[in-house]
């Protein structure tokens, strides 16, 4: 088996409303190739569509890759690059105070996905001067005006 192909995920997540109306968006980078997906959900949060760009975008690989997953999200990014999320998985998804850790449903499939893929989380900035994660931003608005319009 050969060396593993690298891609690239830029990711966002929005809300009208916390919660309300949600939608993510994600752009993946294979060489010369650009996919760009999105979708959402009528009544979610900010952080659940953050964390479903992440997923979905790994979800459509169709091979182990080696993946550089870039989100403004530090919900996101910090729950790998801190180790919560390990700490949560051992302590049966659970946090400190005993409480249930919130979106473990999406952690569990995201922490699945990583054992799949060789995944290396990059905070980058919201609302900047990025141009894949204002792409991100923009298919996860036009997700929640796709919902909107749908009611």
């Amino acid at each position: 088996m050969g060396e593993k192909k690298s891609v690239t995920l830029y990711t966002d997540g929005a809300c009208s409303g916390n919660p309300g109306a949600g939608g993510w968006g994600a752009v993946l980078l294979f060489g010369e190739h650009k996919k760009e997906i999105s979708g959402g959900e009528k009544e979610t949060t900010n952080n659940r569509m953050e964390i479903s760009a992440v997923i979905e975008g790994l979800r459509q690989l169709k091979f182990p890759c080696k993946v550089d997953v870039y989100s403004d999200s530090a919900y996101t990014v910090n729950a790998f690059t801190e180790g919560w999320i390990y700490g949560w998985e051992k302590g049966g998804w659970k946090k400190a105070d005993g409480k249930r850790v919130l979106n473990d449903d999406l952690w569990k499939a995201l922490l699945s996905l990583t054992r799949v893929h060789e995944v290396t989380f990059h905070k980058v900035k919201g609302h900047s001067d990025n141009e894949l994660n204002n792409r991100c931003d923009e298919l996860a608005r036009g997700a929640i005006t796709l919902l909107s319009a749908q009611n």
